[in-house]
C-alpha cells in the first residue's frame, strides 16, 4: 500500500467516524501511532481536516453558546385569579435559549455543538444525556461543583400563554471572557455560532471578537428585555441579530408606537454594527433587512397549545437557512415562520417529531 492509498484511507475512516482515536486509526491500518499523527499532520495541511478533534470541512457544527436549563411549565386550568392559589398541571422539559437552539437544529440533521454551564447535579447530568442522545457535542460545558444547574419555571394561562416566568440563571456567570477563550478552537472551525444573552456582556464581547477575528458568521439572539443590557454597543463582526419588538425598545430606549418608529428603531440598531437584524412581532410576523431596505413578513394563523420555545425554534430555523442556502433572509424568514407555527401547536418547548426534511420543501411563496 502506497503511503497516499494509507493516508487516503486514514481520512475515510476519519469521515465515517469524527470522534476516532489515533490508536485505532494505527490499529485499523497496521500503522504505528506517529506514522498516524503525520498523515493527520498532511490532510491538516492540505485542509482536509480543521485542526484538532478531526473537524471535516462539510460537517463543521453550528456551536452554540449560553443556557441549558431545566424547565418547569405550570398552566393554570381556568382564568388565572391574583394573590390566591389557582389550580393547574405541571410539566418539566429541557430548555434554555441556546440549548432549545441546539437541540431543533439537531433534530433537522445539522451537526451542532453546545457550549453551556451546568451544575454537577442530577438536573446537569439529564441534560447533558439528552443533548448527547440527540448527537449533540457537549464536551466544551463547563460543570461546576456545589452549583445548581439553571432553572426557568413559566406559568401559562389556560390559553398556553405566558403570565410570568422565574429564571435563576446565575451559573451562567461562570460563562466568563476565560471560558470564551478556552473554547477558541470550537468557535474558529465552527460553520457559524450562535450566542444567547444568557452570557454576561463582557463573555458576548469576546464572542464577537473571536467571530470576527476567525470570520465565522455570528448570530446573536436576544432572551428578555432586561439582558438587552448585555448586548455590546459595538456590533461590528455579527452577521444577524434576531430580538423581538419589546427588546427593540429596550435596546433604543423608547417606546415604539407605530411603523415609523419601528423602522427607526431597526436603522438606528443596524447602524451599530450588525450586518443584519430580525425583528420577530408574535401574531404579525416578522420584520427584517435587506440592504436598505426593511421587510415585513406576515405570519400565517397558528393553533396555539403552548407558546414557550416558539421564538428559539425560528432563531434555529433561520440559522438553519444560512447554512443550507446562505444569505437569504427572506427564505430564512419564511422557515422560521413555519418551524415557529409548529412549535406553537404542542406541548413540547421543542417539537418532538422534527426532520431533516421538515422545512426543506418551504419556499418564497410559503
Amino acid at each position: 500500500m502506497t503511503e497516499h492509498s494509507k493516508k487516503q484511507q486514514l481520512f475515510e475512516l476519519i469521515r465515517a467516524n469524527p470522534f476516532i482515536s489515533q490508536q485505532e486509526l494505527a490499529d485499523s491500518l497496521g500503522l504505528s501511532r506517529s506514522a498516524v499523527a503525520g498523515h493527520i499532520a498532511g490532510l491538516i495541511r492540505e485542509r482536509k481536516l480543521l485542526g484538532r478533534a478531526y473537524v471535516l470541512p462539510d460537517r463543521r457544527p453550528v456551536t452554540c453558546i449560553g443556557a441549558a436549563n431545566l424547565d418547569r411549565k405550570l398552566r393554570s386550568l381556568a382564568g388565572i385569579a391574583l394573590h390566591t392559589s389557582n389550580p393547574a398541571s405541571q410539566s418539566e422539559s429541557f430548555g434554555g435559549v441556546a440549548r432549545n437552539i441546539a437541540e431543533n437544529l439537531a433534530r433537522l440533521g445539522t451537526p451542532v455543538a453546545l457550549l453551556t454551564a451546568t451544575g454537577k447535579d442530577s438536573s446537569g447530568a439529564a441534560l447533558l444525556a439528552h443533548a448527547q442522545a440527540l448527537g449533540i457535542d457537549t464536551g466544551g460545558t463547563l460543570q461546576i461543583e456545589g452549583a445548581a444547574s439553571g432553572t426557568y419555571t413559566a406559568v401559562l394561562d389556560q390559553d398556553g400563554e405566558m403570565v410570568v416566568a422565574l429564571a435563576d440563571m446565575a451559573l451562567y456567570e461562570r460563562l466568563d471572557p476565560a471560558f470564551v477563550d478556552s473554547c477558541q478552537t470550537r468557535i474558529a472551525t465552527s460553520a457559524l455560532v450562535v450566542a444567547d444573552l444568557n452570557l454576561p456582556l463582557e463573555s458576548v464581547d469576546t464572542v464577537i471578537a473571536q467571530a470576527r477575528r476567525a470570520e465565522v458568521p455570528l448570530v446573536l439572539v436576544a432572551v428578555s428585555e432586561p439582558k438587552m443590557a448585555r448586548l455590546p454597543k459595538d456590533l461590528s463582526g455579527v452577521r444577524l441579530l434576531i430580538l423581538n419588538r419589546g427588546e427593540l425598545a429596550a435596546r433604543v430606549g423608547r417606546e415604539l408606537a407605530g411603523e415609523t418608529d419601528f423602522d427607526a428603531a431597526v436603522t438606528e440598531v443596524r447602524a451599530q454594527g450588525a450586518r443584519d437584524l430580525i425583528v420577530t412581532r408574535g401574531a404579525e410576523g416578522v420584520m427584517y433587512t435587506r440592504g436598505g431596505d426593511i421587510v415585513r413578513l406576515y405570519a400565517h394563523g397558528a393553533e396555539v397549545v403552548d407558546v414557550t420555545g416558539a421564538g428559539d425554534a425560528f432563531a434555529a430555523a433561520v440559522c438553519w437557512s444560512l447554512i443550507q442556502d446562505g444569505d437569504d433572509l427572506e427564505l430564512a424568514c419564511r422557515r422560521g415562520l413555519k418551524l415557529s407555527a409548529l412549535t406553537l401547536g404542542v406541548a413540547e418547548t421543542v417539537h418532538p417529531r422534527l426532520g431533516p426534511d421538515t422545512l426543506m420543501n418551504t419556499n418564497h411563496q410559503d
